[in-house]
């Protein structure tokens, strides 16, 4: 097995030049940090994590709070989960899995404990109850979504509100009126989901500003449920020509209640879904969609928890970063002009 000995004679170093590399503790000078990072690629060096943490005051880990509710879009938050978990390694991080079944009190624990030098939040609310634990301990963390209150915290989010505005932009421009958007199950409604809850902000907003009638409906996606609500927006709203969609799993039920009800999608109902790119594609008609890169949000979330963490072994004010990423809508088959 590869040992710091190893890395320091390949890299023509003292052992403590090395582990002044891996700690920060000391400035080492960029020739010379370049000769160390090239030896341990070269030799494949894995620097032990509980010597790191005894050396350094480090746990070498980052704690991710995963969401694993039935109403959320699983395949997303694993596609989040994963790319924090990768770009962690980079860095030399191993990544703490924390499901949301534990709550405030899992945060506590790991806050309290040291097992990690910093934690990301997934699936933020508004008023997130986990947020004063982090600022209480002084816990350095990175959210995964926007809460109302994003003071002292560094925060990465898809801009929902935009995208909520350009669903209801290229509708209005195609000609549609009557629009009917079919969010998620009330559930994420009643625990003040941040991107539910921007999504719909934003549409409504821009809705009213283009002229649109428009009625928001939770659909907890099931065919069944998806059914019911298809119901009984033609029964409110029988002139609807327009629908936007959330819910991923509600796409698949409502393209078959549009064709079974006698609908052709584009010509008599259009279709605008808010889900992956490569989701949208796997649909007859393709999906005109707006997305936004998942992959990005944990990335952008390691490295802002990152930065905190180094300016707060610093003595330095840890900095506040709110990103959004700008969404993309993709033109598909299934919006067209409003039938006359």
């Amino acid at each position: 097995m590869v040992t710091i000995a190893d890395v320091a004679r390949h890299a023509g170093v003292s052992t403590s030049t090395v582990s002044y590399v891996f700690s920060g503790k000391r400035t080492i000078s960029a020739a010379t940090r370049r000769r160390v990072e090239r030896s341990v690629i070269e030799l494949g060096y894995h620097p032990n994590a509980g010597a790191r943490a005894l050396a350094g005051r480090r746990s070498y880990v980052l704690a991710l709070v995963v969401p694993l509710r039935t109403d959320v879009y699983v395949p997303i938050m694993m596609e989040i989960a994963i790319s924090v978990t990768i770009q962690a390694r980079r860095h030399g991080y191993d990544t703490l899995l924390i499901t949301n079944g534990e709550g405030p009190e899992g945060v506590q624990r790991v806050a309290a404990s040291g097992l990690a030098d910093g934690v990301i939040l997934m699936d933020v609310q508004l008023d997130d109850a986990r947020i004063p634990l982090v600022r209480g301990r002084r816990t350095q963390a990175a959210l995964i979504g926007l809460p109302d209150d994003p003071s002292g915290l560094s925060c990465v989010d898809h801009d929902f509100a935009t995208a909520g505005a350009l669903c209801a932009d290229h509708l209005a421009n195609l000609g549609h009126h009557e629009i009917a958007f079919i969010g998620y199950g009330p559930g994420i409604y009643q625990r003040h989901a941040a991107y539910a809850e921007r999504t719909l902000a934003g549409f409504r907003e821009r809705a009213a500003q283009r002229g649109l009638r428009f009625l928001h409906r939770p659909c907890e996606g099931t065919y069944e449920s998806t059914a019911g609500t298809f119901t009984r927006i033609l029964g409110d709203r029988p002139g609807t020509t327009g629908f936007v969609v959330q819910n991923e799993a509600a796409i698949g039920p409502l393209l078959i209640l549009l064709r079974t009800s006698g609908r052709t999608v584009p010509e008599d109902a259009s279709v605008v879904a808010l889900c992956p790119a490569h989701l949208a594609e796997q649909y007859v008609p393709t999906l005109t969609a707006v997305t936004g890169p998942a992959r990005k949000l944990g990335q952008v979330a390691v490295e802002q928890l990152l930065r905190r963490m180094t300016a707060a072994e610093r003595g330095e004010q840890p900095p506040d970063e709110r990103v959004l990423l700008t969404p993309t809508l993709t033109v598909g088959q299934s919006t067209g002009p409003a039938p006359r």
